[in-house]
């Protein structure tokens, strides 16, 4: 929602300044020192910044008093931001400050700590607003609004608070793994706080089994694989400020004895009475029973 303020008819709107001041947090007018040219009516218009669809409140009139004239006094803050404003990583962060007085008093801003306001940062004096794009972790801190005339000066602080929901670093990639094999899969996030980690198998939520399924710091082993370790397995990270999802998927094959890539020699030399080591490496999954022949004869272990 935004707000506006209508003086006496439309498209008359007030203008804000060092004097006027209209709340985007809770839509009212203030008006620091009020002057015979303010005298009328006043009608609030909200907007539905998203349907663009506005309404309006009933006209209220504003009247000068007769039975004296306000003397001078120092700044009464009206308007002020709460002692802690959560502010995400990446949103534009707006704080309200306006202060009631005569002289019509200024606002200044700062940073408690001393530290400069980057160049993004928008000091609208005129408004009292301050405006931080883009908001990063460095910009958080205890910030001040400064009101002051020639009777007196007053202030109010408070605590930007960083926050930022996850964000992946690291997700898992569909794997093809044979039967006995090892899986291992990273799934990391950013964020603050920082994130906790869970699993889930086809929308179930995983738990660590013994030594051969475990879940640590949000990475996920899987030894020994078994064909109903086959599945679509989801990587959840989150905090207090949302979570978001991963998916990747296992498929776990059995693969028949293959020589191809470690064969046998076709010829050992050896000296009579010696030692030999014939290799026999198959690639297959699972690892099956292994036996010998010399010719058409099995041979067997001896001792």
């Amino acid at each position: 929602l935004s707000y506006a303020w209508i003086f006496n008819e439309y498209p008359s709107f007030v203008k804000q300044d060092t004097r006027r001041f209209v709340s985007q947090e809770n839509g009212n007018l203030y008006i620091a020192k009020v002057e015979p040219s303010d005298v009328g009516n006043y009608t609030c218009v909200v907007t539905n910044t998203v349907t663009k669809t506005r309404v309006q409140g009933p006209r209220t009139p504003l009247v000068l008093r007769t039975d004296g004239v306000m003397g001078e006094y120092e700044p009464k803050i009206e308007v002020q931001f709460p002692e802690v404003v959560p502010a995400a990583k990446g949103s534009t962060v707006k704080l309200e400050c306006f202060a009631l007085g005569n002289p019509v008093p200024s606002i200044l801003w700062r940073r408690v700590d001393g530290i400069p306001f980057p160049r993004k940062v928008d000091l609208n004096k005129a408004s009292g607003v301050l405006e931080i794009p883009y908001f990063q972790q460095e910009e958080s801190g205890l910030y001040e609004c400064v009101a002051e005339n020639s009777r007196g000066r007053n202030s109010v602080k408070g605590k930007l608070s960083y926050y930022a929901p996850p964000h992946l670093i690291a997700k898992p990639q569909d794997m093809q793994k044979p039967i006995d094999d090892t899986l291992l899969w990273e799934c990391k996030a950013e964020g603050k706080p920082k994130p906790s980690y869970r699993w889930m198998k086809n929308g179930e939520p995983l738990e660590s089994s013994g030594e051969r399924i475990q879940v640590v710091n949000g990475a996920l082993s899987i030894s020994q694989l078994i064909l109903s370790d086959i599945g679509m397995y989801q990587c959840v990270a989150g905090n207090k400020h949302g979570e978001i999802y991963t998916n990747a998927e296992l498929r776990v094959i059995a693969v028949a004895p293959d020589f191809s890539q470690n064969q046998m020699r076709r010829q050992t030399l050896v000296r009579e009475g010696g030692d030999v080591l014939i290799e026999c490496k198959p690639k297959m999954s699972p690892w099956g029973v292994i036996s010998w022949r010399k010719g058409n004869e099995a041979l067997r272990e001896s001792h």
